[in-house]
């Protein structure tokens, strides 16, 4: 919802000194000088700024964040009170609350119900983690206080039963079909959901296309703010077909430091490059062991290509994760790190990647089209129409 005008308050305030009237129209004018620290662009086009109250030389403000964990907050709030002061107010209070902005893309892509960002997790090599990643930064956001869904798109080697601790073939007799199931407030679905353990896939390029397509569309996911996908190894069949079934947000490559897999992280961010998503950063994953004998610190595959590899592809790094035995032991056992030891390094690595991914996807939404603020205070704008229901289940 993009907010038109500064309501409530009838102003009548005056500044300290002076025969000034404070007013909304004033406090709106001190507001709009002052610039998101992150975005880098004034609240009112940010869709930021919710309402302002004028109490005599009081205002309370109310804003909205673009996303869950925004990190500026504090230093907004200084920047907005010395403003305020400035244009006369002797005292300003704030309340926030969050809406995450919505990844629109264009009307090539059919959006999915209910979904606000779709976040593709990928790699062009198998073994770095990628599904161990997806599934703490589905997990950590979730912890934000964001709703979250997570996608196994890997229909021949689906993983995220296990990293979720939900038996093979559960849903295989279920009379919903295939359908979401809540783990640590993550809504996660997969076709290990349906398959026996050991079952294999044996599909051609179609069907894998066609189980994306339903993965994305025929699953009643309610209201999303992040649906993150977590997608096979390679640069084929699947992620073309969630590039072409969906608006993707952004795509988030996973690596580890050695040179090879850094090779093919640099041919899965062409890949996206060429399918015309954008490519928010690189993970390194497995950056370095500390020993729990002596705490030495082991780069056992090295230590940094996945930054070098940023700059060379001109994308944003976007943190390191070490390799640790707990991350391993919590995959197996269903037990994510960021969920079951939130202060272990791994797991605050996770959560600080998760924190950047999601300002860049608020950034991408807010930013895909200019928005031109209103010159003078209006009323705010209708709230959107609930999103029709999603098609039957599969």
């Amino acid at each position: 919802m993009v907010w038109r005008r500064i309501s409530g308050g009838r102003g009548g305030g005056r500044r300290k000194g002076g025969g000034v009237t404070l007013t909304n129209e004033t406090v709106y004018d001190a507001v709009r000088a002052v610039r998101d620290p992150e975005l880098q662009r004034d609240l009112i086009s940010l869709r930021m700024l919710a309402a302002t109250t004028v109490d005599g030389d009081s205002v309370s403000v109310e804003l909205t964040a673009p996303y869950y964990g925004y990190a500026s907050r504090k230093q907004l709030e200084e920047q907005l009170t010395e403003a305020i002061r400035a244009a006369g107010a002797r005292e300003v209070a704030f309340e926030w609350s969050v809406s995450v902005p919505a990844w629109e893309g264009d009307d090539q892509h059919p959006a999915i119900g209910g979904v606000k960002n779709i976040i593709a997790v990928a790699s062009n090599k198998g073994g770095v983690g990628k599904s161990t990643v997806a599934t703490n930064l589905a997990v950590a956001l979730a912890a934000e206080g964001a709703s979250v869904g997570l996608v196994d798109a890997d229909a021949t080697g689906p993983n995220l039963p296990t990293m979720f601790g939900l038996p093979a073939g559960f849903q295989a007799q279920s009379e919903q079909g295939l359908h979401p199931v809540e783990r640590h407030g993550v809504r996660v679905i997969s076709l290990g959901f349906l398959l026996p353990a050991g079952a294999p896939v044996v599909w051609r390029g179609p069907m894998i296309g066609s189980a994306i397509r339903q993965l994305l569309h025929d699953v009643e996911w309610g209201d999303i703010d992040y649906l993150l996908v977590d997608l096979p190894p390679g640069t084929s069949d699947a992620s073309m077909s969630m590039a072409q079934e969906a608006p993707i947000a952004g795509a988030v490559v996973v690596s580890t430091p050695q040179q090879v897999a850094l090779e093919d992280a640099s041919k899965a961010v062409t890949m996206f490059e060429k399918l015309n998503v954008p490519v928010f950063g690189i993970v390194e994953n497995m950056s370095w062991f500390i020993t729990p004998d002596t705490g030495q610190r082991v780069e056992i595959f090295g230590h940094g290509g996945a930054r070098d590899a940023a700059d060379d592809l001109e994308i944003d790094f976007l943190g390191e994760v070490p390799l640790a035995t707990e991350v391993r032991a919590g995959g197996d056992e269903g037990r994510p790190i960021v969920a079951f030891e939130p202060d272990n390094p791994a797991a605050t690595a996770f959560t600080e990647i998760a924190a950047t991914v999601a300002r860049k996807a608020a950034a991408s939404a807010l930013l895909q089209a200019p928005t031109v603020p209103a010159p003078t205070p209006a009323p705010p704008a209708p709230a959107p129409a609930a999103p029709g229901k999603p098609k039957s289940i599969i």
